[in-house]
C-alpha cells in the first residue's frame, strides 16, 4: 500500500504526520502480519530514515511494536489481564479484549489419578479430565487440565468445550455454583511437549497456575497449568479506604 506522503507546509513535523497515519493503519490492522522497516516507509512516505526512525521510536516507546535486532519490528497484542485475589474465566478475560476464544480440547473422559484425588478429596474415586489448550484469535495462549469428580461432575463428558466456559457449564449442568478457592502461580520454562502446544521456544518463560475451587465446602475443581508469559499479566486491585481501615486497626491503642 502506498501512503500519502506528508505535506511540508503543514504545521505538525514530518515525523509526527507520519506518526498519524501510521497509527491510522494499525488501527486499522493493516498489519497484523508483520511491520515494514525502514527503507521501505522511506519508499512510502518519501521522507528520509531519520524522520522514519523517530516516528517509528515513539510507537515503541508507546509499548505499540517491538523491535528486535534480525527479526525487524512487530506489533505488540494487548496482554490479557488476570485478577489475582478473586475467582475468574479465561474464557471472559480473552474476550473482554475482543478476542475470539476457542479451545482445542485434547482429553475429556472420566480417569484415576491419585494425586488429583488426594487433591479433591475422593480418594478411590473416579474424575472427569478436561484437557484443553486454549486460543486467543486462534494463537495458542494457554494449556489447562482440570480435574473433577465424576460424581459431581460426569455431565461435562457431553459438552463441547471448543468454544464455552468451564464454569458455566458447571453451573448449568450440574447445579455447581464456585464460591471460593485458592490459587498458586510461579515463573516456569515450559518443557518440550508444553512448548509445542504453546508455540513457544525454549527460553521463553510462562507461569505455572495450580488452583482448587470449591462450591461451598464441596472441592469441585483442581486445575494445573501452563500460560505464556508473553501474553498474561496479573492484576491486583486495591481500594485506599480499605488501606485506611486496616492501618487504623493494626495501630489502634491498645484498651
Amino acid at each position: 500500500m502506498t501512503s500519502p506522503e506528508p505535506g511540508r507546509e503543514r504545521s505538525a513535523p514530518l515525523w509526527a504526520q507520519v506518526l498519524a497515519d501510521l497509527r491510522r493503519r494499525l488501527a486499522s490492522n493493516e498489519f497484523d502480519t508483520r511491520f515494514p522497516g525502514d527503507a521501505e516507509l522511506v519508499g512510502q512516505y518519501g521522507v528520509s530514515r531519520h524522520t522514519i526512525r523517530e516516528a517509528v521510536r515513539r510507537l515503541q516507546a508507546e509499548g505499540v511494536l517491538e523491535r528486535s535486532r534480525g527479526r525487524g519490528s512487530f506489533v505488540t497484542r494487548p496482554p490479557i489481564e488476570q485478577p489475582v485475589g478473586t475467582l475468574y474465566s479465561l474464557y471472559r478475560s480473552v474476550e473482554s479484549t475482543g478476542a475470539v476464544q476457542r479451545s482445542v480440547v485434547r482429553a475429556l473422559e472420566e480417569r484415576r489419578d491419585d494425586k488429583a484425588e488426594a487433591m479433591l478429596g475422593c480418594a478411590g474415586e473416579t474424575l472427569v479430565y478436561l484437557e484443553r489448550v486454549r486460543l486467543s484469535d486462534d494463537e495458542p495462549i494457554a494449556l489447562d487440565r482440570s480435574w473433577m469428580p465424576a460424581a459431581l461432575a460426569r455431565p461435562l463428558l457431553e459438552v463441547d468445550f471448543g468454544h464455552t466456559a468451564l464454569y458455566e457449564e458447571l453451573s448449568t449442568r450440574c447445579g455447581l455454583r464456585l464460591t471460593s478457592g485458592w490459587e498458586r502461580i510461579r515463573p516456569i520454562l515450559p518443557d518440550r511437549s508444553e512448548r509445542g502446544l504453546l508455540g513457544v521456544d525454549a527460553r521463553q518463560p510462562a507461569f505455572a497456575i495450580e488452583r482448587l475451587a470449591f462450591a461451598g465446602e464441596t472441592p469441585v475443581e483442581w486445575r494445573h497449568g501452563v500460560v505464556r508469559g508473553d501474553r498474561f499479566t496479573f492484576v491486583t486491585r486495591w481500594a485506599a479506604s480499605k488501606l485506611d481501615s486496616s492501618f487504623e486497626q493494626a495501630h489502634a491503642p491498645m484498651a
